[in-house]
């Protein structure tokens, strides 16, 4: 099927997950399928391209999917939003929230899961002043398999040197031969579950902060004012949203505006004072 099986890729992905890739980076399909594409018996990524539009495979599809969808994380990445959860949002939610005693995070696209971990940990750390409090981490993705290992909360020498600091090393994590584990009364904190973007997000239920950081850089701009219409209706109207240091809501939605206290926080344009405005 000559160099068309890019495009039925780029179309594949649009489709299913909202990755843009340009003929550019046609590369990340040579070197991102060409392993899968072994695995499956198949010479070439070609062949099995064209397997797959004659005989639809729907794991298949989706292995494709979760090979071409980045998945790159670390622990307390940006270190701001998490100080800004520390410091203001925690607090400013045991005042707002004293009635319910329940708090409810939201880690979109959250990888192998090192930001509701970096979270959970912050919550551990805040134990006292939580006491007799419920507190959900919902952390979603779109790769079961990215899931499943971040469930396991296994993690390399290599990524536990990435913002981790040695304080919470030795407090929450035991090591296992050359890797490291997160402590088990961590890992219960985060509760792990498959959900594409794509999707209306009205299932997962009502939260009080939401991390969609460093995903939507991959989507149109029509995917990206979709993903916001959806998030704005789940995030409380005094809840914060955090982005990725080089996303912005500036030209795709009227209903989050940003916040002055923290770079990538935003909030409803039209809704009470924020939990990061005191």
């Amino acid at each position: 099927m000559g160099s068309g099986y890019y495009r039925y890729l780029r179309n594949l992905l649009k489709d299913r997950s909202g990755l843009i890739l340009t003929p550019e980076k046609n590369y990340l399909i040579d070197t991102r399928l060409a392993p899968l594409a072994r695995k499956r018996g198949y010479q070439t990524i070609a062949d099995m391209v064209q397997n797959l539009t004659a005989y639809p495979d729907e794991a298949l599809t989706v292995e494709i999917v979760e090979a071409m969808n980045t998945h790159e994380s670390s622990f307390f990445r940006d270190r701001e939003p998490f100080d800004l959860f520390k410091s203001t949002i925690l607090p400013q939610l045991l005042q707002r929230r004293a009635d319910k005693r329940h708090i409810r995070v939201w880690c979109a696209a959250c990888s192998s899961g090192q930001e509701p971990y970096s979270l959970a940990m912050i919550v551990k750390g805040e134990a006292a002043k939580l006491a007799g409090w419920k507190v959900d981490i919902v952390a979603t993705d779109i790769s079961h398999s990215v899931l499943a290992r971040a469930a396991l909360g296994r993690y390399s020498q290599f990524e536990i040197q990435r913002g981790l600091p040695v304080n919470l090393l030795v407090k929450h994590f035991t090591q296992d031969g050359d890797d490291w584990r997160v402590n088990d009364d961590v890992r219960k904190m985060v509760t792990f579950k498959p959900f594409n973007l794509l999707h209306e997000c009205d299932g997962l239920g009502q939260f009080d902060l939401v991390f969609c950081r460093n995903v939507m850089i991959y989507f149109d701009l029509e995917t990206k004012s979709r993903v916001l219409a959806s998030i704005s209706k789940v995030l409380h109207k005094d809840g914060v949203l955090f982005l990725g240091s080089a996303e912005s809501t500036m030209g795709l939605t009227e209903d989050f505006g940003p916040v002055q206290a923290g770079r990538g926080a935003y909030k409803h344009t039209n809704g009470p004072p924020c939990l990061v405005e005191i």
